[in-house]
């Protein structure tokens, strides 16, 4: 058994250090027939009103309901003033980061605007506000703080204490990434992707996927990928895909899992280790992605790569099932499945939809 490709979609990064949500839908599937190749399809603009459910494309979409920026100021210096203020951040004692920050700020430390900046934004140890975080960023931003950059381009792009301007976002945006900022690279290139608030440069949208995959960014590393699988931007190449979805995989991106199980199943751009790729489509499973858990059920129903084990493999279907990810096949195979089997199978997929 072949198990079937999956397309990927990403979504524009709007929350920092949080990991971007990347979504991901399956093409139908049969437990023996293999995937037929899809030719590359040229991205397509996402909608304002885009349906909660996306459609396969490979182009990544930004959410329509964009969330204020949260910044991890940079990890402190030799100077035990910021030690103190970055201490009290990390350790949740944020009245107290509030206060020797406010100190630090009007002494004119930029780390200390942007963590007064975050402070504000997101209401810890202080009420939110946005127009103050606008204010605090923006002092840092002068000041060349490339978080404060990003932070403030994701207030101005979302209308958070102030008015929307996303021409001010992208001059952001790309000043953030010329000074390594790769959370400002991957958004920028999903602008360029997107098409809307810049003009579709497909290339210029790999080239800071690129940048801001070389630098570490999981979901830019998966995203870089989906242009590699599909040839989008960059000459189409299956093995350095697999190695970027290695990478994001190695860093806990659900989705990259998925897509690295699935190659190493199918033996696509890498060595064929059904093993392997059964372990990973556990682990993703486990980690609530609903194709993963599709996928699983199919091996563990069909062994193949895995031995037989129908009780766990349809309590992963009825899992899948619920977060919509059904499948008419199983279903059948399910009905046929032994009375006492049946309910064994409905019982742990209750247990652990219960213990979610």
């Amino acid at each position: 058994m072949k198990l079937p490709c999956i397309t990927m979609l990403a979504t524009l990064l709007l929350t920092m250090p949080a990991a971007a949500q990347l979504q991901i839908t399956p093409p139908a599937a049969t437990p023996s027939a293999p995937a037929e190749k899809q030719k590359p399809k040229p991205p397509a603009p996402a909608k304002k009103d885009a349906a909660p459910a996306p459609k396969p494309s490979s182009s990544p979409k930004p959410s329509p309901s964009p969330k204020p920026a949260t910044v991890i100021p940079a990890p402190p210096s030799d100077d035990p003033n910021v030690d103190l203020v970055f201490g009290a951040y990390q350790r949740g004692q944020y009245k107290t980061a509030f206060e020797l920050a406010t100190v630090r700020a009007q002494a004119g430390d930029p780390k200390a605007m942007t963590m007064l900046g975050e402070l504000y934004s997101n209401a810890m140890g202080i009420r939110r506000d946005y127009v103050k975080a606008a204010e605090w960023y923006k002092r840092a931003a002068d000041a060349g703080d490339r978080e404060a950059m990003f932070a403030l381009a994701m207030l101005r792009i979302s209308g958070r204490g102030g008015p929307v301007d996303k021409s001010e976002a992208v001059r952001l945006m790309a000043s953030a990434a010329k000074l390594g900022e790769p959370k400002a690279a991957y958004n920028l290139a999903l602008l360029y992707l997107d098409g809307q608030t810049l003009p579709q440069d497909v290339r210029r949208s790999a080239e800071l996927l690129r940048q801001a995959a070389d630098a570490g960014l999981p979901e830019a590393q998966y995203a870089l990928a989906t242009f590699y699988k599909e040839g989008t931007g960059v000459p189409k190449d299956p093995e350095r895909a697999v190695r970027l979805l290695q990478a994001a995989s190695l860093a806990d991106n659900v989705d990259a899992e998925v897509e690295y199980a699935i190659a190493m199943f199918n033996g696509t751009g890498t060595p064929k280790n059904q093993p392997a790729a059964v372990a990973l489509l556990r682990k993703a499973s486990r980690q609530g992605s609903a194709i993963a858990q599709n996928r699983l059920a199919w091996v563990l129903i069909n062994g193949v790569g895995t031995p037989v084990d129908k009780i766990e493999g349809f309590k992963w279907h009825l899992v899948a099932k619920t977060a919509g990810k059904g499948d008419p096949e199983l279903d059948k195979q399910l009905s046929e499945l032994p009375a006492d089997d049946r309910a064994k199978a409905e019982a742990a997929a209750r247990k652990w939809l219960g213990s979610k």
